[in-house]
């Protein structure tokens, strides 16, 4: 394996990779291999294309790259022919031959492959002309379409690793913090606090420092951390190490889910491609300074992504929170001076570097810099992950990026920041999306999910789902947490079985504000949140749970119940056959009758009817 031993060799290699990329094949196909794409078949896809394209000698001038996440994971797998920017959604190996002959080969667009976007109702032949794309501002997340994450070639090709050299051999520690703290830069892991300040405290510290990178991503639906490290992991590796040069680090850890075997793998590959060509270990590029990273991979507890927790867990301890007026800067792992950052936090620190803190710090609001990642998932049409300015509107995230809501649907509400996150309703959708004004309405930026949901969402339930989920999570360390949750979630239970009392909104308001006052740690403090906002918003919701023992979006099963509108039954016999109890009978083309005693509220009949014949009562 090729070392580069200083600065003159690594500029000297970055010019001819960039020059071969530039001069070598004459097309690039990439072909996206993250997680979700992998799970619709990109390596049958894969193996037929070079299997084709071995058929016809066109491996010298075609190259086929499987790189990242490229981020729309609805349509996966996903195919880009560069340089035109051809975009295929949705492969199947089938579809591959087509593709070669008429496009690789002929110069044609398979018409019947490529996207169709259902909100303009028409195809588009070029990624960059995709709503979902062109909306976007990808700054961080962009590069993952582009390279291999397994080649340290490709990464430094693209520009890779250049901000390392500029911080070795041309800024000083202060000058390095400063310019984070210049950009703005918030961390991306959910507290928001300011980077280049918590870098700054972190430097004053006398002792052993490490340097740490929390990728242990565990909020339901949230995959923006796992996308990078797999589709990109050495700009990771390269911001850790230019935090380790400003704090005065030589020793750095990223503690990532075990359940993320891929980012796993691909960050192995990374730190071991990165200490080969000797940017990281002893003396990197002959600058004297060391620095090497190890992987410790977290048991799946949620309370871990906590930074102390964290830090337990990474000593081989049981992962418990511990109070915070010692802050891990000064007291961290092994009670020596620590700096963590999550995944997309570090992924940040190149760009600021090689670009410039004046240039990071014009994107996004004046309380919130640069660009966010978000998970959009949910009953939203688009689904993946999302990467614009600070500031973009929740409008404009889930209708013109997202597509809006499926089956001509309404927006209801969505919740950010993950289960610990509040639940935004309709009257907020031109909120521009950023850490203050998320809190602002009782919810939270996290680290960047954001769940849609529409009419058919119960807001009761869905406080009750996400309570459950931190209940089970909780370490029970204290009991503000432990106690408060475990009794608002048998609150909210009893309300969804129909089993509410007068009191219980208002008893529910005073245990989420005690545990949010009380509790040890982020976990407990921000856990009351979909309780709280859904109260606020959606009050109306809770009183027909207890008052009216109804469920108003049919999801309660003990408050509702399905009945057939014989004026609206056409008898098309559609419920009938499809009903899994067969509790649906009728005469075709004469109205229906459903048996309530069979009817076990499936929901099947009432999705089905294309008629509105079926009613929640």
């Amino acid at each position: 394996m090729l070392k580069v031993e200083n600065r003159e060799e690594l500029k000297k290699l970055r010019s001819s990779l960039q020059a071969e990329r530039k001069n070598g094949h004459k097309k690039l196909i990439s072909l996206c291999s993250g997680s979700g794409c992998g799970a619709y078949g990109t390596a049958k896809v894969h193996q037929v294309l070079v299997e084709e394209l071995a058929k016809r000698n066109m491996q010298n001038e075609v190259a086929v790259k499987l790189t990242g996440c490229h981020g729309f994971c609805e349509k996966g797998p996903i195919m880009v022919i560069h340089p035109e920017g051809i975009f295929y959604p949705q492969l199947k190996q089938e579809n591959i031959p087509a593709i070669v002959e008429e496009t690789i080969v002929k110069g044609e667009i398979v018409k019947s492959l490529i996207f169709k976007d259902p909100s303009l109702k028409k195809k588009i032949t070029h990624e960059e002309k995709i709503p979902f794309y062109n909306l976007q501002q990808r700054i961080i997340f962009g590069k993952n379409g582009m390279i291999d994450p397994t080649s340290i070639q490709d990464y430094i090709s693209v520009g890779g690793y250049a901000a390392l050299e500029k911080s070795l051999f041309e800024m000083t520690s202060d000058e390095i913090i400063d310019q984070v703290k210049k950009s703005g830069l918030r961390g991306r892991g959910g507290g928001g606090f300011p980077a280049g300040i918590k870098w700054e405290s972190c430097r004053r510290q006398k002792g052993e420092k490490y340097v740490i990178c929390n990728a242990d991503e565990g909020d339901p639906g949230a995959y923006m951390d796992r996308s990078l490290l797999e589709g990109n992991p050495h700009s990771v590796i390269e911001g850790m190490i230019i935090g380790a040069i400003a704090i005065g680090s030589h020793e750095g850890y990223v503690y990532v889910r075990h359940e993320y075997p891929l980012a796993v793998k691909n960050l192995s590959v990374a730190i071991q491609r990165a200490e080969g060509f000797g940017f990281l270990g002893n003396n990197i590029l002959d600058s004297g300074f060391d620095f090497n990273i190890r992987i410790s991979r977290g048991g799946g507890a949620f309370v871990c992504g906590e930074s102390t927790a964290l830090m337990a867990s990474l000593e081989g301890k049981p992962g418990r929170p511990r109070a915070k007026y010692i802050h891990t800067v000064e007291k961290g792992f092994r009670q020596n001076p620590s700096n963590l950052n999550n995944v997309e936090t570090w992924a940040n620190i190149p760009v600021i570097i090689h670009q410039g803190a004046d240039w990071y710090a014009a994107i996004g609001t004046e309380g919130s810099k640069g660009t966010k990642i978000f998970s959009l998932v949910g009953k939203v049409a688009n689904t993946g992950l999302v990467e614009v300015s600070m500031g973009t509107t929740l409008r404009t995230i889930i209708y013109d990026i997202g597509g809006g809501i499926p089956k001509k649907k309404r927006f209801k509400a969505v919740q950010t920041g993950g289960p610990s996150g509040g639940c935004i309703p309709e009257q907020f959708l031109d909120l521009g999306v950023d850490f203050d004004e998320l809190t602002k309405v009782g919810s939270m930026m996290g680290s960047g999910g954001m769940i849609v949901m529409d009419q058919d969402t119960c807001m009761v339930d869905i406080a009750r789902y996400f309570l459950d989920f931190l209940n089970e999570e909780s370490c029970g360390q204290c009991n503000p947490c432990r106690e408060g949750i475990k009794r608002m979630l048998e609150i909210l239970t009893d309300i969804c079985a129909g089993q509410g009392r007068q009191g219980d909104i208002e008893l529910l308001e005073e245990l989420g504000t005690m545990v949010k006052r009380f509790s040890l740690c982020g976990l407990g403090t921000s856990a009351p949140n979909p309780v709280l906002t859904t109260i606020l918003y959606f009050r109306d919701e809770y009183q027909a749970h207890i008052e009216d023992k109804k469920c108003p979006a049919g999801v309660c099963k003990p408050l509702f119940h399905y009945e057939i509108d014989a004026e609206a039954c056409t008898g098309c016999t559609l419920c009938a056959k499809r009903c899994p109890q067969e509790a649906i009978t009728g005469q075709k083309k004469e109205p229906h009758e459903l048996d309530q005693a069979s009817c076990i509220k499936c929901g099947i009949c009432y999705d089905v009817c294309k008629f509105q014949a079926i009613a929640i009562c």
